[in-house]
């Protein structure tokens, strides 16, 4: 129960944003500067203008057949209107906006091209691309994505959490932990009736995981590996922190992470004691029996 889990830390985490432009930007770094000084709030503000000061942001405009194209089935399946896939789809140009920082606090490469991003697509009405997903951010949810003055994030809004179905139940893997360096989790054979309390299980679990890594990664020298529990313990309030909110209750459960020989790598979350029926037990545990649930 003790044992720890031993991960590679990159050396450098890339994003990349795409902004659809119905026609070429005279100078897109002029205006992602004047719109990110009227549009962003500090801190916020002072990291993204620094970071576009710097080699380590770029803006890179292009007509839209010079870029891989994007893949607009994807887009829809993550919730994509149909005026911004036509948009997309129309767009001659292309502006990506591409940044790379180093894991930890504050994920720099992720905050800073979001927002520039964000600030040029606003200024312009365009759809803007989050590539990694990859999803269209309406402005709202890309506004609300944004840290707060004390840094403080919805790390649903940075994730998505995709689950099929198979023969012997639900796939699920999250897609959104690798922004910051970690494998993403996953979990096999969900049984159907699990999926909304495993979902929210796993998106707690995430901000349980994403916050030991982030501890574990100081603000100097990079370490090569961080150690993190193979056991851990998520609960109600994990759930609420990943969604932005609070919960006074403290009910927690124990999940193991197993590391997979995937590439990428990911890690499989499996009940802490083996024995039939575990998925219900540790949903029944932390959400009460589905009787009390409805």
């Amino acid at each position: 129960m003790g044992r720890n889990l031993t991960l590679p830390v990159p050396e450098t985490l890339y994003s990349t944003y795409a902004v659809a432009l119905a026609a070429p930007i005279p100078d897109p770094a002029e205006l992602a500067r004047a719109e990110v000084t009227r549009r962003t709030r500090p801190p916020l503000r002072d990291l993204a203008l620094g970071m576009l000061d710097s080699p380590m942001l770029t803006l890179d405009q292009r007509p839209a057949g010079d870029f891989p194209p994007l893949p607009a089935d994807l887009l829809a399946a993550y919730g994509a209107a149909p005026a911004d896939l036509a948009a997309i789809e129309d767009a001659p140009h292309l502006l990506a906006v591409r940044a790379a920082y180093r894991p930890g606090r504050p994920p720099a490469h992720e905050w800073s091209a979001r927002a520039v991003a964000g600030a040029v697509g606003a200024a312009l009405t365009a759809p803007v691309i989050d590539v990694f997903t990859p999803q269209v951010l309406a402005p709202e949810h890309l506004e609300r994505s944004l840290p707060g003055p004390d840094g403080t994030f919805r790390l649903t809004d940075w994730m998505l959490l995709p689950h099929t179905s198979g023969t012997h139940g639900f796939f699920f893997i999250t897609k959104g932990l690798a922004r910051f360096g970690l494998p993403e989790l996953q979990t096999e054979n969900v049984p159907p009736d699990l999926v909304e309390p495993w979902g929210r299980l796993l998106n707690g679990l995430a901000r349980r995981v994403l916050d030991l890594w982030l501890d574990e990664l100081p603000a100097g020298e990079q370490p090569l590996v961080v150690d993190v529990p193979e056991v851990v313990s998520v609960g109600l309030r994990d759930i609420a922190a990943a969604q932005g909110t609070d919960d006074p209750l403290r009910r927690e459960v124990p999940v193991r992470l197993r590391p997979d020989t995937a590439e990428p790598p990911v890690l499989t979350v499996l009940p802490a004691d083996e024995g039939p029926d575990r998925l219900d037990s540790l949903c029944a545990a932390l959400f009460g029996t589905p009787e009390s649930r409805r």
